[in-house]
């Protein structure tokens, strides 16, 4: 005589509450991706904009007489050294940032600074999340030649 076993294999419910539980898993896993790609592109933008704010700082001390606190003229003048660093600094930086992306260099006390501001929605969910960077050097000379 064959004995009868009060259970053989799983029940339906026991199937759906395992599936819900390995869901609720791979729901939570592609949450974690996405935030890591988010904060991932954030992080190369804030690298971007240290690399264009390095360079600009290495022009300037490479042409320390010149003011660099001037707008980047509209036309192009490839005979002014000033003017085409000005020049490709705001290109990188619409380049770099998009339309809505600005750079502007200040001067006081010898020291320069280079400020990069752009969006940063992205990295964080929502519109209208400026990010800026800012770096500052100190320079050897005056702007305009003096000491």
């Amino acid at each position: 005589m064959k004995e009868r076993h009060a259970q053989d294999g799983m029940t339906l419910i026991e199937v759906l509450v395992a599936l819900l539980i390995l869901a609720v898993g791979l729901l939570g896993a592609a949450a974690v991706q996405i935030k890591a790609l988010q904060f991932t592109d954030s992080a190369r933008m804030s690298t971007q904009a240290s690399f264009i704010a390095y360079d600009m700082l290495d022009r300037i001390r490479a042409n320390a007489a010149a003011d660099y606190t001037a707008e980047a003229p509209t036309d192009g003048n490839p005979g002014n050294i000033r003017d085409q660093d000005l020049q490709d600094f705001a290109r990188n930086v619409a380049n770099f940032g998009g339309p809505d992306a600005k750079g502007s260099i200040s001067f006081s006390q010898r020291v320069y600074t280079v400020r990069i501001t752009w969006d940063d929605s992205r990295a964080e969910g929502r519109a209208g999340n400026p990010r800026s960077l800012e770096l500052s050097s100190r320079v050897a000379a005056e702007p305009g030649g003096g000491p």
